[in-house]
Parts: C-alpha cells; sequence; structure tokens
C-alpha cells in the first residue's frame, strides 16, 4: 500500500495540464468527495500498528502534492490566458488609436507659408527674446521715439534692453544683416504686447511678416504680392489700401479686403462696410536699409504683416481669441479632418 502512495505521489509531480477541463479532472481524482485520498484514509483503520505512521505520512504528503499541483496548474493557465488575451489573438480587432488634429494657428500659419513659397519666399525665424536695437532702434525707432508708444512692451527688468519682441520685424533685420540681396522672406511666430486680455486682442498672438529686397523694387510689385496673397487665401480678389503710418515703411498702408455682405456675421465682421482689414504694409524706409548694411541707393524692399489669430479667427468663425491658448480638447478636435 505505502508502494501504491508513492507512486500516486510521483504521478502527481509528473502531471501537466492544458485546460481548466484537465485540471478539474485531477482534482476530483484525488481530492473530491469520492476521490483516491479519500479511499486512503478509510484504509487507514486496516493497516499495521507498526506502519500507520509512515502511512499517515505518506497519505498527507500525497494530499499536500496534489493540492498544490492544482494550484499552481490554475496559476499558471490564467497567467497564459491573460497573456493569449494581449497579445497572441492577431485577429481580434485593434484598439482604436485617438486621432490627433492640427491648430487652427499651425493650419493658417502652413497655408500662408505654402502661398508665398510658391512665389519664391523662404522661412526665417529668430529669438522671441530681443534686444533692444532689432526690435526698436534698427527699425527707425530711436530711443525716446513717440512711435515706441505704439506698443506697449514687456521689457526685462534686470535688463531694459532686453525685451520680448512685440513684431517680427526683428527676424527681418538679422536676415538683412547676414544675407545679401536679393532677399525674399517670410518671417512667422509668436510676438507679445502689454495689452488687456478679451475677446479680440491677447498679451501674446502670432505674426507673419514678409521682406522683398533686390534692385528696382517699387509699390506695384507690392501690390500684385497682396493681391495674389488674398486671392489664394481668402478667394477674395478685391483688396484696397489706405494710406497709414509705420516707422520702418515709408509710403506706408492699411491692406484691406473686400469680404463682402451675404450673411449677419459678414455685418459683425466688417461693420456693415463690406472691407475687412488684414494686414499693413509698405516701401522699406532707406534708414532701415541702411541700418542693416544694405545700401539704399541701389536696392530698396516692400514690407507687409498681419496677426494670425485674426485670420484664423476669421477663416474658421471662432467668435474669441482666448479659445485658441485655453487648450480646450473640446475646441481642438473640432479641427480634426482640417490638414
Amino acid at each position: 500500500m505505502l508502494e501504491k502512495i508513492k507512486a500516486h505521489i510521483a504521478e502527481v509531480e509528473a502531471f501537466t495540464a492544458k485546460t481548466k477541463d484537465d485540471i478539474e479532472a485531477f482534482r476530483i481524482k484525488y481530492l473530491g468527495s469520492k476521490g483516491l485520498l479519500k479511499e486512503f484514509f478509510a484504509e487507514f483503520r486496516n493497516v499495521a500498528n507498526d506502519q500507520k505512521k509512515e502511512f499517515g505520512q505518506q497519505v498527507n504528503a500525497l494530499k499536500e502534492a496534489a493540492e498544490a499541483k492544482v494550484s499552481a496548474l490554475k496559476e499558471s493557465l490564467e497567467r497564459t490566458e491573460v497573456s493569449k488575451g494581449v497579445y497572441g489573438d492577431l485577429s481580434r480587432p485593434g484598439e482604436p488609436i485617438t486621432i490627433g488634429s492640427r491648430h487652427p494657428i499651425s493650419m493658417v500659419k502652413n497655408k500662408i507659408i505654402e502661398i508665398f513659397s510658391r512665389i519664391g519666399f523662404n522661412v526665417s525665424e529668430g529669438p522671441e527674446m530681443e534686444d533692444d536695437w532689432h526690435n526698436f532702434t534698427a527699425l527707425n525707432l530711436p530711443e525716446y521715439h513717440p512711435a515706441r508708444d505704439m506698443q506697449d512692451t514687456f521689457f526685462i527688468q534686470t535688463n531694459p534692453d532686453i525685451l520680448l519682441r512685440t513684431h517680427t520685424s526683428s527676424v527681418q533685420v538679422r536676415y538683412m544683416e547676414t544675407h545679401k540681396p536679393p532677399i525674399r522672406t517670410i518671417s512667422p511666430g509668436r510676438v507679445y504686447r502689454n495689452e488687456a486680455i478679451s475677446a479680440r486682442s491677447h498679451c501674446f498672438f502670432h505674426q507673419v511678416e514678409g521682406l522683398y529686397v533686390d534692385k528696382g523694387v517699387s509699390f506695384a510689385d507690392l501690390k500684385q504680392t497682396l493681391q495674389y496673397f488674398t486671392t489664394e487665401l481668402f478667394g477674395k480678389s478685391k483688396i484696397r489700401l489706405r494710406p497709414s503710418y509705420f516707422p520702418f515703411t515709408e509710403p506706408s498702408a492699411e491692406v484691406d479686403v473686400y469680404w463682402g455682405l451675404e450673411t449677419e456675421t459678414d455685418y459683425k465682421m466688417t461693420k456693415g462696410t463690406g472691407w475687412l482689414e488684414i494686414m499693413g504694409c509698405g516701401m522699406v524706409d532707406p534708414n532701415v536699409l541702411q541700418n542693416c548694411g544694405i545700401d539704399p541707393q541701389e536696392y530698396s524692399g516692400f514690407a507687409f504683416g498681419m496677426g494670425i489669430d485674426r485670420i484664423a479667427l476669421l477663416l474658421h468663425q471662432i467668435p474669441d481669441i482666448r479659445m485658441l491658448s485655453e487648450n480646450d480638447v473640446r475646441f481642438l478636435e473640432q479641427f480634426k479632418s482640417s490638414f
């Protein structure tokens, strides 16, 4: 009888199972109400007294081995099923991947870059933290010039000569200092002004400024360039230029595009006139060219600048400029299909 129990212990230790049914059958065989262990315990009373101790030890060893084997097999099978459930079934549906979306600012900026790249404009970039020379003085705005009051500037308290750029014209200055004409470049980027935040204005926003410098550049070249741009971006070909003032261009003009009066929104945006101001422009002041090391007797040029945020509000009918910087996922998800 002892040899029989030892044979069962060896069988238990060698047993393996591939399914839950195999494990359950094994459990019933040894640990069930009518299993082998119950038979061995019932046989205990017929064992000779000098063998009872060893017999009891072997039966208990068989019971412990069977219980341990059942537990180990169940745990192993559960791990295998979890692994197969996650990685093994290649036919199961894939996990849904959330599709990202372009930010309205990025979409408008990329569109503007694409339009101007078709007529030979490259892209130039510069630092957002700028010095007084590149942001003001080189642009015909010397110290105490009244036009500096047109822009409420964020200065660095420890160094009054360092500031957050108020326009990307500073990038144009840097570009002219390091490149010789002909120059044809646009400068997109973020700028900062100490303005009250409202639905129509913010203390930081985005601009694209353009610059063309070469021999014989005229105001007619500027108008044709802007005519092409407004037609490509807005689908509107009717523009007008109104006289204006900018320290770094002379003559200077504001550019309006005829938006129309087809909807109530058109009336609100254009204040009932049908015309919508989109940018400022002008011929580069000779002093600016000279400050950047370009001979104004030999070269001339034009410059223009527009706010990307305002154009994004216009094209996507966004009612509040603050929505562009709040990072509200509900707002951004509306542009998933806009690539």
